[in-house]
């Protein structure tokens, strides 16, 4: 359809005074927390009595496990700031209602052309130089392969969640290959991974902690990027209205397709260089498990936020410390580490159960006028 002058100029009207109530909510939804993770506690509570487990006691080794000495927070904050990096990026997915399920196989990406950078001998000299095109380069292959998901959405008609599952299973299979064909250790081929990076090219660490200030640093830089796109620009605005409203927003002279893509791709690189801070500040190699699942932990994260960035950065750090701290209940309760999910799990059903209830209230309110 041909938009004459007048109707764009109508359009770039309209799309300056578009509401943006969605954005400028409060940041932290704190009343649905504080429901969601009652009812969580009080199921997983009725849980551990069924099984025959103290409450008491798995709450109290979480606690300790996780926030209990520096080495432990310093333990959530490096589990943190991948997380961190994937909810932000799936905020940019959420809000043009998509649903980014391949942000999991977007981290494995991001992690194989950072190694691949990494493994190279065009480097050898050159560590810092090294580090930061791995970083490049693993945000470049997380949001070509996010891309390319959204490519199928757009063109083909895929339904992005059957398309990332799709992409989530071939950049597995991808891993796998290499860590047991190209990239195999010499004279062996091992589920640990290929060879360790030489040291020079791991992200520098705080002290003794382990910690990457680096890596700290990027993933309060993501939270500070996207806030601001998506509060303060026209590219934020645009993703809300083509969130509320696809047909509305295009027949405004939005080009819904090319947001599609480039959320998906802002998406991809964010989740890319979650990929970079695992091989280079984690594992320091990679490694069949790179993701950790942490594409699918935010997935619950920004679910749980409601949308909301720092609501979502606040949940990340509880969801962390969940499973740092659960690391402990095997050894001290004879109960598989595997409670963690089972608690997240919870958060998430109880999220969505208390949402369902909120909106099915709403239309009574405003019919009987309570504002």
């Amino acid at each position: 359809m041909k938009r004459g002058p007048c109707l764009q100029r109508s359009n770039q009207t309209h799309l300056n005074h578009l509401p943006a109530t969605r954005v400028a909510r409060a940041w932290i939804p704190i009343p649905s927390i504080l429901v969601t993770l009652g009812v969580a506690l009080l199921l997983a509570t009725l849980v551990l009595l069924t099984v025959g487990t103290s409450p008491l006691s798995v709450y109290g080794h979480l606690l300790k496990g996780s926030i209990g000495s520096w080495q432990k927070i310093v333990q959530v904050l490096n589990v943190w700031i991948p997380l961190v990096l994937c909810a932000t990026g799936l905020l940019y997915t959420f809000r043009i209602n998509l649903w980014n399920i391949g942000i999991e196989g977007q981290v494995m990406i991001g992690a194989v052309f950072s190694t691949g950078v990494l493994r190279s001998e065009w480097f050898v000299g050159c560590p810092m130089s090294a580090l930061f095109i791995s970083m490049l380069a693993a945000m470049m292959g997380g949001g070509l392969w996010a891309l390319f998901t959204g490519y199928l959405k757009t063109r083909g008609g895929v339904n992005e969640i059957f398309a990332g599952l799709g992409m989530n299973f071939l950049a597995q299979g991808l891993i796998l290959w290499l860590i047991f064909g190209p990239w195999k250790r010499p004279g062996m081929a091992s589920m640990s991974g290929t060879e360790l990076f030489p040291p020079a090219v791991w992200l520098p660490t705080l002290l003794s902690y382990r910690l990457s200030i680096l890596g700290l640093v990027l993933a309060i830089a993501a939270i500070l990027v996207t806030t601001f796109l998506l509060r303060h620009t026209r590219i934020g605005l645009a993703i809300n209205a083509i969130g509320r409203n696809p047909r509305a927003s295009f027949l405004l002279g939005l080009r819904t397709d090319r947001y599609l893509l480039l959320t998906m791709m802002l998406a991809g690189c964010f989740a890319g260089l979650a990929g970079n801070i695992q091989v280079t500040g984690i594992y320091h190699r990679l490694i069949p498990a790179i993701s950790c699942n942490y594409g699918y932990l935010a997935l619950m994260v920004v679910m749980l936020s409601n949308y909301r960035i720092l609501a979502a950065t606040i949940i990340a750090f509880f969801f962390a410390g969940i499973n740092v701290g659960s690391i402990q209940l095997p050894m001290a309760l004879q109960l598989d580490s595997s409670f963690s999910g089972v608690l997240q799990g919870l958060m998430v059903l109880s999220a969505i159960c208390f949402q369902g209830w909120r909106s099915k209230r709403r239309p009574s309110a405003s019919r009987g006028g309570t504002p």
